[in-house]
């Protein structure tokens, strides 16, 4: 536990040693910030009885960041490591390559959360200057929060396992936003099936990932989700397991 604990205080310090974590904390901070600006002149026009993190949920900024934030975090995970040279170091410590690709994600989900946080402020704003009195319920930025979080990791995930095949930051970024986007896109098929009761549909209805964020910023927590994207998520932690052990006997 020392040991990972060791390596993810290293990789989350390599993120605010860099320009990259500001600039992308700052990217992410500006598009939450203008999406809730955009809700409060909605708030001025016409009161919604939504909560006000069910209205930040349907904007396309909020899908934006989620889309674009995880590759960004990602793509030097591992890619970094092999570009520099250090990649091979790492991997002759007695560490077990189980233990470094835990705490790169760890490290990764840990800086993703933060990433998030100046929206607790702006649902404070809304709150404080509009008659949307379930902004703040905790229970709802809890469980809005969580969906975040499920979402962030298993695009994480995506881009821990894109990382670890190739050494380009940039070839790595491109195939963590291409798994993201297309798992986002799959999220529009159920609706198109014309039989809704099909397993394909149901199947496809378990990856909607609207529809379950829907859900969770409105407060509603269903284990099927939850279930669904920790399970996505280790299988592809898994994979990016077994790549970094192949490469370490080739």
């Amino acid at each position: 536990m020392r040991v990972l604990l060791t390596l993810m205080r290293r990789e989350l310090a390599s993120y605010f040693l860099s320009l990259t974590g500001y600039v992308i904390i700052a990217a992410a901070t500006f598009l939450t910030g203008f999406s809730f600006v955009l809700i409060l002149m909605q708030l001025r026009q016409e009161p919604s009885p939504m909560p006000v993190t069910e209205l930040f949920y349907i904007t396309p900024f909020f899908w934006l960041v989620l889309l674009l934030a995880s590759p960004v975090i990602t793509m030097r995970t591992f890619a970094l490591e092999r570009a520099t040279g250090t990649y091979e170091t790492l991997m002759t410590t007695p560490v077990r390559d189980g233990t470094v690709v835990l705490a790169k994600f760890g490290a990764a989900l840990l800086f993703y959360l933060i990433m998030w946080l100046p929206m607790l402020a702006c649902v404070a704003v809304i709150q404080h200057y509009s008659n949307a009195r379930g902004g703040l319920d905790a229970g709802i930025i809890a469980s809005t929060y969580l969906g975040i979080l499920l979402i962030g990791g298993l695009f994480l995930s995506f881009g821990c396992l894109a990382s670890a095949l190739t050494q380009s930051q940039t070839v790595a970024a491109m195939i963590s936003l291409a798994l993201c986007t297309s798992m986002f896109l799959l999220s529009f098929l159920p609706n198109q099936l014309p039989d809704s009761a099909s397993w394909a549909a149901q199947l496809l209805t378990s990856m909607a990932l609207f529809d379950q964020m829907h859900d969770f910023a409105r407060g509603v927590i269903d284990t099927r989700p939850i279930v669904f994207f920790v399970s996505f998520t280790i299988f592809f932690l898994m994979m990016t397991l077994r790549v970094v052990e192949s490469r370490r006997w080739k």
